[in-house]
């Protein structure tokens, strides 16, 4: 993807990042990539799936991973990220699991291994079907930083039968306003 391409900076750093919605979800999606291409400039998306809420009973989620680079540090990322779900109406419970807007996580900073600002990579990626699929779609041959195993042989070697996803049509353009 980047290794290939001359307008990427060889300085910008490549950036996963998970974004889930389950109000409003296809909306929702929609304002996320918005904000995120306005933020981020040309994106790589997975293709969208859709899953039951885990944690909680609630609507289902469309989840997607997108692709972009940067030059951002990984707190500004962050603050990004959090600033574009505040802007979808996102507010923060105090319970880890609910229904949410937008929710938009940084999963991978480069190959990146880290505790602060924020715990790279994150966690969720080895354990949660609706992000491991998506990396597998759009960075098969990827490394995971910790298990230094591909994102295709993780998600071929992924218990399916805890996690059910489907994929769903979902057409998005960048055309932000």
């Amino acid at each position: 993807m980047s290794d290939t391409n001359p307008a990427i900076s060889a300085k910008a750093h490549c950036i996963l990042i998970s974004l889930g919605s389950n109000i409003d979800k296809e909306l929702n999606t929609r304002r996320g990539l918005d904000a995120l291409f306005k933020a981020f400039g040309k994106l790589v998306l997975s293709p969208i799936y859709e899953s039951e809420s885990i944690g909680f009973s609630g609507d289902n989620f469309y989840n997607c991973v997108v692709l972009a680079y940067t030059d951002k540090s990984i707190a500004k990322v962050c603050e990004h990220l959090k600033a574009i779900e505040d802007d979808c109406g996102r507010t923060r419970q105090s319970a880890k699991f609910s229904p949410r807007t937008l929710d938009l996580d940084l999963l991978t900073y480069d190959s990146l291994v880290c505790n602060k600002p924020v715990s790279l990579p994150r966690d969720e990626i080895t354990y949660n079907a609706f992000v491991l699929q998506p990396m597998a779609d759009i960075v098969p041959e990827h490394m995971h930083p910790l298990t230094r195993q591909t994102y295709a042989y993780m998600w071929q070697m992924f218990d399916k039968s805890k996690q059910q996803l489907w994929p769903v049509t979902f057409t998005w353009s960048a055309n932000v306003v």
